[in-house]
């Protein structure tokens, strides 16, 4: 679907010719739950002499975060529809959280599917916090609006197109710094809204060629390099991991490397993304249970967030070298599928000893990040679906952390700037005691399969494939990238695009 277009206005809400008009609620605990309008919509309240929010309370508003509420206007102001986000309690200081306004937007703009034109009158602080606030805002609505195109063949008598146009209003439309914002939110949602598309995509539309395909085509024209190796350079040049787990597929893996080289900028950080990109994911020769097996559809979702991520660090240039590597494979059983007890050259030198061809994903990061080590890179930053255990121990919204503590605590922190929060985890040494090979020099799962600490046991794996003296950090996003509950604030069911706008505010820090 075509992302809405994105404008700011200053033009008092009431006299705005929209479609609808969103404004925030809140909730007053200490006023016997009595509603409040939030700021931004007080001519809009006015218009009302005062009834606005006893109305609303009649058609069951309550404020809290994320309700959405649509009321007539009958002529009150000019749009036809005010629709009202709950915000939560009135907060102690100028707005609310930015994640309760990124959140309540998305809801808003997705409820008003079939609407044209929308303008929303949400609060906006008056100090150095007000950037933030916007950008939380601009990226809700464009999120909201998302809806994966599908594949049915019949017209939907009852589908309502998302909303097209989009106006925001601030203090001053013509404000650089607001202007910056919606450049930047513009940006981030394309690379967003691909990523929940190819993530969406059906496994058989979507194998590593076709992935690599996808990649290089959206990279065109963006002033990124663009390397591919197929399946005989990967073998030709040692990637073993990859190679391995992409052997059992008629379609052979890939690996795609994409750069952006910032223009006058002498000796810059350089920062290299990893992807894990299993286009699907039988488990192999250690086959999955049938049950929810097509979910394995999202196993790519590391990669295809990294590969957007380029396309949004090639629009907004940073001054940063960045670096992706998406290694691609499909993990199938086949006459020619690497085995259970196989040893396995990595790209690095490293010997594994396979003990579970489910554990595919961490051999194809492994030769991706000894690549990007060998390459020439300060930090890697890796994210991938690889472990049920980060959904058993932290669930569907937090990504499981590890790595060095430098990036570490990048990644933590700017996961708490964007709403994509990342809990650290450790590293222990008896994870890794327990996954010494008697024939190799690291076992690819613990050597019992004893899977206690199994998303920490990814976290050591990869640890062995990160040269000396590079920060490194792994995003488990397991759980994260994939939601499949009903719509809830921006998120749409499929994809979501994690980590994409940590990993983008992680570059911003280091430049």
């Amino acid at each position: 679907m075509t992302q809405p277009s994105l404008s700011l206005v200053d033009t008092d809400p009431a006299e705005l010719a929209v479609d609808a008009i969103v404004i925030g609620l809140h909730s007053q605990p200490d006023e016997g739950g009595a509603l409040l309008p939030a700021a931004g919509a007080e001519s809009i309240a006015a218009a009302f002499d005062g009834r606005l929010t006893s109305t609303l309370a009649l058609l069951g508003a309550s404020g809290a975060p994320g309700e959405v509420t649509k009321l007539a206007t009958l002529g009150t102001i000019s749009a036809p529809l005010v629709v009202a986000v709950g915000l939560g309690d009135e907060p102690t200081g100028s707005a609310p959280s930015p994640e309760t306004l990124r959140r309540g937007t998305g809801a808003a703009v997705r409820a008003l599917a079939g609407s044209n034109t929308v303008a929303l009158a949400l609060p906006l602080p008056d100090d150095e916090d007000a950037p933030g606030v916007l950008r939380a805002i601009l990226e809700g609505a464009l999120l909201g609006s998302y809806r994966f195109a599908g594949y049915k063949t019949k017209p939907q008598p009852n589908r309502r197109e998302p909303v097209a146009a989009l106006q925001v209003h601030v203090p001053d439309a013509n404000d650089a710094s607001a202007a910056a914002e919606v450049t930047r939110a513009e940006a981030v949602a394309r690379a967003v809204r691909l990523t929940r598309d190819w993530v969406n995509t059906p496994p058989n539309v979507l194998r590593p060629p076709e992935f690599a395909d996808a990649v290089v085509a959206a990279a065109a024209g963006t002033g990124l390099e663009v390397e591919v190796l197929d399946f005989d350079e990967l073998k030709a040049g040692g990637y073993g991991g990859i190679v391995a787990v992409g052997q059992g597929s008629e379609a052979p893996p890939r690996l795609v490397k994409l750069t952006y080289t910032p223009e006058g900028v002498e000796s810059p950080k350089r920062v290299a993304l990893v992807g894990k990109g299993i286009t699907f994911d039988t488990g192999g020769i250690s086959i999955k249970p049938a049950a929810g097996m097509w979910e394995m559809k999202s196993d790519m979702a590391g990669a295809a967030a990294v590969g957007a991520t380029m396309l949004a660090v090639a629009a907004l240039k940073p001054r940063v070298a960045v670096s992706a590597y998406l290694a691609m494979a499909e993990n199938m059983p086949s006459g020619t599928a690497y085995r259970p007890g196989d040893v396995i050259t990595m790209f690095n030198g490293k010997r594994v000893e396979v003990y579970n061809t489910d554990a595919e994903g961490r051999m194809v990061l492994a030769d991706a990040i000894a690549r990007a080590c060998a390459d020439g890179t300060d930090y890697v930053f890796e994210t991938s679906t690889l472990t049920g255990g980060q959904v058993i121990a932290l669930g569907k919204r937090i990504a499981g952390l590890m790595g060095s503590d430098e990036a570490v605590e990048l990644v933590r922190a700017a996961g708490d700037r964007v709403g994509e929060p990342a809990w650290p985890m450790p590293l222990p040494d008896e994870v890794r005691k327990g996954m010494e090979s008697d024939i190799a020099d690291i076992s690819q799962t613990n050597s019992n399969l004893d899977r206690a600490g199994h998303m920490l046991q990814g976290g050591v794996f990869l640890r062995e494939f990160v040269a000396e003296g590079v920060e490194w950090a792994h995003i488990d996003i397991a759980g994260p990238s994939y939601h499949t509950g009903e719509p809830s604030g921006y998120w749409s069911k499929g994809g979501t695009g994690v980590p994409i706008r940590t990993l983008l505010s992680v570059i911003d820090q280091l430049g």
